[in-house]
This record gives structure tokens, C-alpha cells and sequence, in this order.
């Protein structure tokens, strides 16, 4: 056993091969036990760092990518809504899975007649897809079937609850008038709509 420890450590540390040749017998086995125990930790941990690393990567990794897209989407085989937008990545092995729009994207959402009720432009966009929730972000406009204009920063559309909301800043213009506010709950066609903290309205001249 000695001499199997002596040609092992004798290839790879100098300071083990001086002392096992010295024949310090108790001190040696239990220096070079140490220094085996140190290479398998060292390894091991080694091992686990590059599981974890390649764990991250998956979760952070897209698994479908596709650019300059027009989707259609349906809900028990009825078209709901179509998207248009340059870029689309899809991260299904994420903690929470989500679809990326880096680029923002275009709404258009079809009452049961197949006819656009309302439209949303914005962006940037995440979809969350098993929570059936999209948060829009940067210059996001919406417009009814009346005409009526939404300007914010910031949106979400809960597709469970059917119901759109912001807490930032809002804008909606009609045909004679300008409404400001912050905060904002509607429908998800735009048509019943309220603004938590009304700070305004301004007169539109014709």
C-alpha cells in the first residue's frame, strides 16, 4: 500500500516523494491521505461549480428564437389576438417562463366576429406564460374601438382576470379633450376604463 502512495505522489508532488523516501512512516501516510482527500474535494467541487454553471445557463439560454414575426393566437380555437414584432425569444426552462419582445410589438386584438376591437404598440415586452400575464414597457399606446387614445410607460394585461392596469402615469385623449391621471384599470377592450388619481383634463380645439 506504501509503495502504491509512493509512485502516485512521486509523479505529482516533490515535497511527498522527499518524505516518503525518508521513510517517516506514520507522518507520510497520513500528509499524503491529506493531500488525497484535498485533490477529491478540490475536484468534486469543481465537478458541482460546472453543474450549477451549465443549470444557469439552461434558464438563461432561449429555447426558440424567431425574428420578424406574425402570430396568430387562439384560445380554444378561437382567434384571439395577432402579434407582430421583429424579435421573439422563448425561455420555457426559466423559474418563471416567459416570452422576450426586446424589441416591443404590436397588438391586435379580434372580438368574436374576427374584427380588431383594440390595438396596443409598445417597446419592449415580457409575456409570463404560465401566469397568462404580459407587462409592456417604454412608449405604450392603445386605441379603442372609439377612437380613444392610452399613452403610459408602463401596462399589464392580465388575460386570466381580463383586465388591463398601470400604476404609472396615464394619458387618454378623446375627441374633444385630454384626460391626465396616474394609475389605470380597464377592460381588455379599452371601452370601460377608470384612472385611480385624475390630475387633469385639458380642452382639445378643433
Amino acid at each position: 500500500m506504501l509503495n502504491a502512495q509512493h509512485t502516485i505522489f512521486s509523479r505529482t508532488c516533490p515535497t511527498c516523494r522527499k518524505n516518503l523516501t525518508s521513510r517517516t512512516s506514520p507522518t507520510i501516510i497520513i500528509y499524503c491521505a491529506l493531500c488525497i482527500v484535498h485533490c477529491a474535494l478540490f475536484f468534486s467541487c469543481q465537478t458541482k461549480h460546472d453543474m450549477t454553471s451549465s443549470i444557469t445557463d439552461i434558464k438563461q439560454t432561449p429555447q426558440v428564437y424567431a425574428d420578424s414575426i406574425t402570430t396568430i393566437v387562439s384560445d380554444s380555437g378561437i382567434i384571439r389576438y395577432r402579434i407582430i414584432a421583429p424579435d421573439w425569444y422563448v425561455y420555457e426552462k426559466a423559474d418563471t417562463p416567459y416570452w422576450n419582445f426586446p424589441n416591443g410589438l404590436r397588438f391586435e386584438r379580434f372580438d368574436e366576429n374576427y374584427k380588431i376591437d383594440a390595438e396596443i404598440e409598445c417597446d419592449r415586452a415580457v409575456y409570463y406564460s404560465k401566469l397568462e400575464l404580459w407587462k409592456l414597457n417604454d412608449n405604450v399606446e392603445a386605441t379603442n374601438l372609439s377612437h380613444e387614445e392610452f399613452y403610459t410607460n408602463e401596462l399589464y394585461w392580465d388575460q386570466k382576470e381580463e383586465r388591463v392596469y398601470s400604476d404609472s402615469a396615464i394619458t387618454i385623449i378623446q375627441k374633444d379633450r385630454k384626460i391626465l391621471g396616474i394609475g389605470f384599470e380597464s377592460n381588455q377592450t379599452f371601452s370601460r376604463y377608470s384612472i385611480r388619481q385624475p390630475k387633469g383634463t385639458i380642452p382639445i380645439e378643433e
